[in-house]
C-alpha cells in the first residue's frame, strides 16, 4: 500500500540492482503477477489483446501475453507503435517467439472483450501526439475491457494531469506501488479500480495508503482499570453566538471518538446550544485576553477554530496557544497564512483547498492536480501537519513523510463535516501516544461514516449530525478487529 513517484521507482530499480535483481527478473516478475491479478477476470471464451509499446512497460505486456497463452487463453500480442526496444523488452519477445507464439498485427479490425495498455506506463510525455493519440482513441472507442499496466497512457504519473484521449481504464494493476496520479483530479477518473502488484522491489516509500488493517492494529486498547483522565482532556477553541452548531458537532466527534474530558471555550449564547447537544461537556466562558494556563485545567490537546471569524483577539490567543506545549489542532476560522514557531509538540493544520489555496497563494485547480507535493512541501517549510480535505485527503508529515486516506465519499460535501473531523482529531492527540496514527485514523474513521451511510442511503442526504449514529457503528467493527 505504498506510494512511489517516477524518479523512487527508478531508485528502487536501482537499489534492486545492486541487490542482484536486474530488470529482466524484475520483467518476469511484473508480468506473472499481472497474469495471476487478470486471469480470476477473464474467461477463456474471450479475446485479449495486449498493446505493448517499446519500452519496459511493454515489455511487461510480453510476459503478460506468454503467461495467457501458456495457459489456455485467446490473447493476440500486438505492438501499434513498433517492435521493443529496450534490451529486457527484446530478450522477452524472444522467449515468447520462441515458445512458438507470435505477434499480431494492429489494425485488424478484430472486435475484442479485454484490452491490456501496455504502451507507456509511467513514462509519459503530454500532450499525447500523432500515431500514440491515435491508439489511445481506438482503445476508448471499442467498447471492450480495459486494464492499464501501471498508469493508463495518457495519465501523468506524479500529477493530476492528463490528457483528453488518454486511456478511460476499468482497471490499473500498479507495479511495487500505488502512483501519486492515482489521488489526484483529474486524473484519478482514468484509473478504474486500481491494484498494486508485487514485483519482489525492497519497500522504500515513506508515502502510504492508510487502511482497515492500520486502524485496527494501532487504535488504542481499551483495558478495564482506567478511567476519565485516562482519555485526556481536551479543549475545544469553537462556535459564537452565531455560529454554535460548529461547536456542538465538534463536540459530538470528540466524544464519540472516545476523550475522556471535553471543555468548551465558547460564548455564552452558544453554551446553551451546545450543552443541550452535549450535556457530558464542561464549559467555560470565552475571553481571548486569557491565556489557556489561566482555564484552571490540565489539557492533553487543543483544537481551535470551528465556527469562530477571525481577528487580532483570537489571533492573539492562537499565537499564545503555540507556546504551549500540547498538540494544537487549526480549523476553519484558525487557518490563515502565517508562519509557525518552532515547538515540540505537533501542530496540525485542516483545511480545505479554499482554504489551502490562501494559505499558499496557489489557485485551487493547481492544488487539486498536485495536492500531495504540495501538501508535503507545505509540511516540510513549515514544520506543521497537514491534512488536505477531500477525495483522498492527504496527510503530510513534516519529516516528509505521508499518507493519503483512502475513504470518504462525496457525501461528505457538506458544512459541518469538517467541524466533526476537528473533533475527532482531537479526541485522538488525547488518545493516540503516536502522532501519525492519531491523525490518520482520525481522517479514516470519518470518511469511513461516510462510506456506511451511502451503502444504506443517499450520498446527498448525510448530514454532520448523523455522525453522532454512525461512528458507534463504525467503531465497533474497528474494535473486534483490534481484539481479533
Amino acid at each position: 500500500m505504498y506510494i512511489y513517484t517516477s524518479r523512487e521507482l527508478k531508485e528502487a530499480d536501482q537499489l534492486a540492482a545492486s541487490l542482484g535483481m536486474e530488470t529482466f527478473a524484475l520483467m518476469e516478475n511484473a508480468g506473472s503477477g499481472l497474469y495471476r491479478e487478470l486471469a480470476p477476470l477473464l474467461s477463456k471464451e474471450e479475446d485479449v489483446a495486449i498493446l505493448s509499446g517499446e519500452g519496459n512497460n511493454g515489455g511487461d505486456g510480453i510476459v503478460l501475453a506468454r503467461y495467457l497463452k501458456l495457459n489456455g487463453y485467446k490473447a493476440d500480442l500486438i505492438f501499434p507503435l513498433g517492435l521493443p526496444q529496450t534490451k529486457e523488452a527484446s530478450q522477452h519477445f524472444s522467449y515468447f517467439k520462441a515458445c512458438g507464439f507470435e505477434e499480431t498485427p494492429f489494425g485488424q479490425g478484430k472486435k475484442y472483450d479485454w484490452i491490456i495498455d501496455g504502451l507507456l506506463g509511467v513514462g509519459v510525455k503530454l500532450p499525447l501526439r500523432g500515431e500514440l493519440k491515435d491508439v489511445t482513441k481506438w482503445i476508448n472507442a471499442q467498447g471492450a475491457k480495459v486494464v492499464a499496466i501501471d498508469v493508463p497512457t495518457g495519465a501523468a504519473s506524479d500529477t493530476g494531469e492528463a490528457d483528453e484521449h488518454a486511456v478511460r481504464a476499468d482497471y490499473t494493476f500498479s507495479l511495487h506501488g500505488f502512483k501519486p496520479s492515482s489521488f489526484l483530479f483529474p486524473s484519478s477518473d482514468y484509473f478504474g479500480e486500481t491494484r498494486v502488484i508485487d514485483i519482489g522491489l525492497p519497500q522504500t516509500s515513506t508515502w502510504k495508503v492508510w487502511t482497515e488493517e492500520d486502524v485496527a492494529r494501532t487504535l488504542p486498547k481499551r483495558d478495564g482499570n482506567v478511567h476519565k483522565g485516562t482519555y485526556g482532556t481536551g479543549l475545544l477553541v469553537a462556535g459564537s453566538d452565531d455560529m454554535p452548531g460548529s461547536a456542538a458537532l465538534a463536540a459530538i466527534g470528540a466524544m464519540r471518538m472516545g476523550i475522556g474530558k471535553l471543555s468548551v471555550f465558547t460564548e455564552s449564547g452558544a453554551k446553551n446550544v451546545i450543552a443541550a447537544l452535549v450535556p457530558e461537556a464542561t464549559y467555560i466562558q470565552r475571553d481571548f485576553s486569557k491565556k489557556i494556563g489561566d482555564l484552571g485545567q490540565k489539557f492533553a490537546g487543543i483544537a481551535i477554530g470551528p465556527g469562530i471569524e477571525p481577528n487580532e483577539a483570537f489571533e492573539a490567543f492562537i499565537a499564545a496557544a503555540f507556546q504551549e506545549p500540547l498538540p494544537v489542532v487549526l480549523d476553519a476560522g484558525a487557518l490563515s497564512k502565517r508562519t509557525y514557531p518552532k515547538r515540540t509538540a505537533p501542530v496540525i493544520v485542516t483545511p480545505h483547498p479554499g482554504e489551502f489555496s490562501r494559505m499558499i497563494d496557489i489557485p485551487s485547480k493547481t492544488i487539486a492536480a498536485d495536492r500531495i507535493r504540495l501538501a508535503s512541501a507545505y509540511a516540510r517549510e513549515q514544520g506543521v501537519v497537514v491534512v488536505l480535505k477531500g477525495q483522498y485527503t492527504v496527510i503530510a508529515f513534516p519529516d516528509g513523510s505521508g499518507i493519503v486516506n483512502p475513504t470518504g465519499n462525496g457525501s461528505l460535501a457538506k458544512g459541518g463535516s469538517g467541524d466533526t473531523l476537528t473533533g475527532m482529531l482531537l479526541a485522538n492527540i488525547c488518545t493516540h501516544d503516536n502522532i501519525k496514527e492519531a491523525v490518520a485514523n482520525a481522517v479514516y474513521i470519518h470518511g469511513a461514516c461516510a462510506d456506511l451511510w451511502i451503502r444504506e442511503n443517499g450520498a446527498a442526504t448525510l448530514t454532520a449530525h448523523d455522525f453522532s449514529q454512525l461512528l458507534p457503528r463504525v467503531m465497533h467493527k474497528l474494535e473486534k478487529l483490534c481484539v481479533n
